[in-house]
């Protein structure tokens, strides 16, 4: 098996790939291409729920970008009642964390005071997005975070928002699920557009 690197990361996901760890501690790392996968519109239907949109607007957190990812990354591979085993392991880790060094991995913070609450991260390959991961320590709090993801993608030019796989949490925020032919299409047409993620608070 060749040895990861972040350019090789950076391809696979180019050509439709994620990788995950069997879990936390094991050195396996499988590909993924799955046939059916979740997409976040990003063109006007994604759903923000009535009574998160009142939490967004009292603005309960901080929200900054790219500015504590090795925590936010840590966070995301702790174990959590209800999923006590996590597809990061330390090497993805440490391949994520290097490609947040080069510019290509970000993620998005909600803090209270001085504490790291909740966020999530993701990769950023020309126009596309893709949502790796996300943890909550405080009520709504990743919820408010992706929220100031999508608009943080709108503002940057992003036509791709891949969340990988649809789940019962996403399904309130309009998620669509695809087949791996559309998603390639669709990927191939982001990958050629010039976005920009937008670093900063707010």
């Amino acid at each position: 098996m060749p040895v990861l690197t972040p350019d090789l990361l950076l391809r696979a996901y180019a050509a439709g790939l994620f990788p995950m760890a069997e879990d936390r501690r094991s050195p396996v790392i499988q590909w993924i291409d799955p046939a059916r996968r979740g997409i976040i519109p990003l063109d006007g239907g994604f759903h923000v729920p009535r009574r998160l949109k009142r939490t967004v607007a009292q603005a309960p957190f901080r929200i900054e970008a790219s500015t504590h990812f090795p925590q936010v990354i840590a966070a995301c591979a702790e174990p959590v009642p209800g999923r006590e085993r996590t597809w990061l392991n330390d090497e993805l880790i440490d391949l994520y964390t290097r490609l947040w060094r080069m510019g290509f991995a970000h993620s998005v913070e909600a803090w209270a005071g001085e504490s790291l609450v909740g966020g999530l991260y993701g990769l950023a390959i020309g126009g596309a997005f893709f949502g790796e991961s996300m943890f909550n320590r405080a009520t709504d709090a990743s919820k408010v975070a992706l929220v100031h993801l999508v608009e943080r993608l709108r503002q940057g030019g992003f036509r791709l928002l891949d969340a990988q796989f649809v789940n019962d949490h996403l399904v309130q925020f309009g998620i669509v699920e695809i087949d791996r032919a559309d998603y390639h299409r669709r990927l191939k047409a982001a990958l050629r557009i010039g976005a920009r993620f937008p670093l900063g608070k707010g």
